[in-house]
């Protein structure tokens, strides 16, 4: 009796997602594959999606490559149910009883392009498949990797790799290009002593920690400044369509993450009603899930006002780029220790630049300094935090 098989599809895509592009193969053609693993990531303008196995079994067909374009329910592989697992390093052909002898570099070439198994097989002369031919296959077949380093790595040449852009990227700079064209972008720029905050983080880290079970970062404070500010600016917080303002009465921020795939920002939902526990707790989850590839795209939609942190990179000055349609973001920067005056004398403290960066057709100069310097004046005074004053 033939070993029953399963079709495995693209999932049903989010909202106002047309398309998706395979990002990576996680199993071969002869891979076993049990229930619940993921077989392929399947990258949008926003997210990835992880498509897991509904069983236990072995890969028996995959129908498209590394690249390819795919919308919902598309034929993405087949699984075939098998009473006993084959070697992961099976190669199966549906055309031959013998598959024909490969090296190692032969297998592992084939599995990375997800070379079709027949026309592989087809390849083959006495007895074997040699890397050569699998090459000129791979470039014929227009595969989105060019193979120079493959090739130039047999005869000493020098190495180059041409990529296409990820969905990802390829939305991230879309979006840029829309805000610098779009948008009448101004910075302003300020700096703020953060001895009081690094004082309060010293003295209450500890009790801060085991009492909610999360760090006592930065981002709270400046998170919760940044509320204070834009409750007294509301045009920060509004939004353009087309020639109407939008104004939010609610605070919806997003944190902008580095992730492998570029810069996502996911958002902070009615910021004003967090406490500092729960924004440290919030921002930690979205980060960890945004290195995992988990955030969706619910995660990312909407934002009333960016923060971009520069400074964990070691950046010392920047200006941020506004995250349309918002109409501001604030950079922050590296903490250095620098000498300043206090009440005369030179003292050192640590120190940290500010970066405001607004569309000048709804905020004017004025509001954006006065904007900034209230942030400033609550992170030095945190206490005006607490008094709303």
């Amino acid at each position: 009796m033939a070993n029953k098989s399963i079709e495995i599809k693209v999932p049903v895509l989010p909202e106002s997602v047309v398309d998706a592009t395979i990002a990576t193969w996680h199993k071969k053609v002869g891979d076993i594959v049990h229930r619940d693993e993921n077989i392929v990531d399947l990258e949008t303008d926003k997210v990835v999606l992880e498509v897991p196995s509904p069983v236990d079994g072995i890969v028996q067909e995959i129908f498209f490559k590394t690249g390819d374009i795919v919308t919902a329910t598309a034929l993405l592989a087949r699984i075939t149910l098998t009473d006993q697992a084959a070697p992961l390093t099976q190669i199966v052909t549906s055309t031959s009883a013998n598959s024909p002898a490969m090296g190692p570099a032969v297998r592992r070439l084939i599995a990375e392009h997800a070379c079709n198994q027949e026309q592989i097989a087809a390849l083959e002369k006495d007895g074997r498949v040699n890397k050569a031919d699998v090459v000129a296959f791979i470039e014929t077949e227009h595969q989105p990797t060019q193979l120079s380093e493959v090739k130039n790595k047999d005869v000493g040449f020098r190495e180059e790799r041409r990529v296409p852009m990820t969905r990802l990227r390829a939305k991230i700079a879309e979006r840029l290009m829309q805000s610098q064209h779009n948008a009448a972008i101004l910075t302003t720029f300020n700096e703020v002593n953060l001895k009081a905050i690094m004082d309060l983080r010293e003295h209450y880290k500890d009790k801060f920690e085991k009492k909610h079970g999360v760090k006592l970062g930065l981002m709270s404070f400046f998170t919760k400044a940044v509320i204070e500010a834009l409750k007294r600016f509301p045009a920060v917080n509004a939004s353009i369509d087309g020639t109407d303002i939008i104004y939010h009465n609610y605070y919806d921020i997003g944190i902008a993450v580095s992730s492998e795939r570029g810069l996502v920002v996911p958002v902070l939902r009615n910021v004003d009603h967090a406490t500092m526990a729960d924004i440290e707790k919030n921002i930690l989850d979205l980060a960890v899930r945004a290195k995992q590839g988990k955030l969706t795209i619910e995660d990312m939609q909407g934002g009333t006002f960016t923060i971009t942190n520069g400074g964990v990179f070691g950046s010392l000055l920047a200006t941020p780029i506004i995250n349309p349609p918002q109409v501001g973001i604030l950079g922050m920067h590296k903490i250095e220790e620098r000498p300043i005056v206090e009440q005369g004398s030179i003292v050192i403290r640590p120190m940290m630049y500010l970066a405001l960066s607004y569309d000048h057709r709804l905020i004017d100069g004025k509001d954006s300094v006065q904007f900034l310097v209230n942030i400033k004046e609550m992170l030095e005074d945190p206490a005006r935090i607490l008094l709303n004053i």
